[in-house]
């Protein structure tokens, strides 16, 4: 017994004489583990997969994802009175103090036809974006749990909260629509515009989303910075105002275009000129130029159709070509910056 006990060592303490016995010593690999991993094509259940690979696997999970999106979107209202009433209520509520503020206290409504419509229809596809921005850059924080208790790509949580504020505005719509004819808007082919320039921006909020995600995950306080940032975004998009009516801006073509163009005042106005023929009407370039008329438009608050006859800064075919082109630009750059940090979520 003392012979074994020296050479196995004794309970509790630790020796540099123990060795493998040799039937173990045979079953080891002869070659290196990592040629042996190769060989078997094996790789770290923690690596960070190939960006194609990534997307197929995106791709396999979209069941998920959209399962997700409507169980959150459902409980999400479920422990209020009105429920998801407030999803409709929420724009409304802002659009009347948007209205009052705006459209009869400061008379942003001075030469935009229509301006009811023009207004709850801005509001409701902005906050569209807003509350995209809001949500996912705060959502890898928000869910350290559920990213620590199971194996999935993390961008499945981001897109599945965009697709959350899709559904909203789905019901949106309906009441924008009843709103819209209501103000005497006709419904006209033009309508299913706005299904593309919608699915546009639905794309364009995605790679955003995914872009913010990542930059919450990194410092939770840019959380709270979001929605500052993006109420001065709504100040420059023209959601209360016609950015072509403001006069001072005629003498600083280069700042007009930079705000007509800039990706929430192209979605704004994409859907706009889809369902109000009004905006349609009036939108500068419809019309052959007439310098007398246009001067008119900026003299007489009556004259609010003549602003068609007016140079365009940006045209409707522009616009839909800076639309698809923030949706792809911000898509990849924002799919690519987040799956670069995959292997990092959740480890904070």
């Amino acid at each position: 017994m003392r012979q074994r006990a020296r050479d196995h060592g004794a309970p509790g303490t630790l020796t540099d004489d123990l060795s493998l016995p040799e039937t173990d010593q045979a079953s080891l690999p002869a070659e290196p583990l990592a040629e042996l991993a190769a060989r078997y094509q094996l790789a770290p259940s923690a690596a960070r997969p190939g960006a194609f690979a990534y997307a197929r696997r995106l791709w396999d999970r979209r069941h998920f994802i959209v399962g997700f999106a409507t169980a959150r979107n459902v409980a999400m209202y479920t422990e209020a009175r009105l429920g998801q009433l407030w999803q409709v209520l929420t724009p409304l509520l802002n659009a009347a103090v948007y209205f009052l503020i705006f459209g009869i206290i400061l008379g942003t409504s001075r030469g935009v036809p229509n301006f009811t419509a023009f207004l709850i229809t801005g509001i409701f596809i902005f906050n569209f974006t807003q509350r995209a921005f809001i949500t996912t850059s705060r959502v890898m924080p928000d869910s350290l749990q559920l990213i620590r208790a199971l194996p999935f790509p993390r961008a499945s949580l981001p897109i599945g909260y965009v697709l959350i504020e899709l559904e909203q505005l789905v019901m949106s719509m309906i009441v924008l629509t009843v709103i819209v004819l209501a103000t005497g808007e006709p419904l006209t082919w033009y309508w299913l515009l706005a299904l593309p320039a919608l699915g546009l921006q639905a794309v364009f909020n995605v790679g955003m989303g995914l872009f913010l995600a990542r930059l919450g995950a990194g410092a939770e306080d840019f959380s709270q910075l979001m929605p500052f940032l993006v109420r001065t975004w709504m100040y420059a998009s023209g959601v209360m105002f016609s950015i072509q009516t403001i006069a001072s801006l005629r003498r600083h073509p280069a700042v007009t275009y930079l705000l007509q163009v800039n990706p929430a005042a192209v979605y704004i106005s994409l859907v706009r000129n889809a369902i109000l023929q009004s905006q349609r009407r009036a939108w500068p370039g419809t019309k052959p130029y007439n310098a007398a008329r246009c001067a008119l438009y900026y003299h007489d608050s009556r004259a609010v159709y003549d602003s068609a006859y007016c140079h365009a800064t940006v045209s409707m075919p522009q616009l839909w070509l800076y639309g698809a082109g923030w949706a792809v630009v911000a898509l990849v750059v924002g799919f690519l910056f987040f799956w670069e940090a995959e292997t990092r979520y959740g480890r904070g």
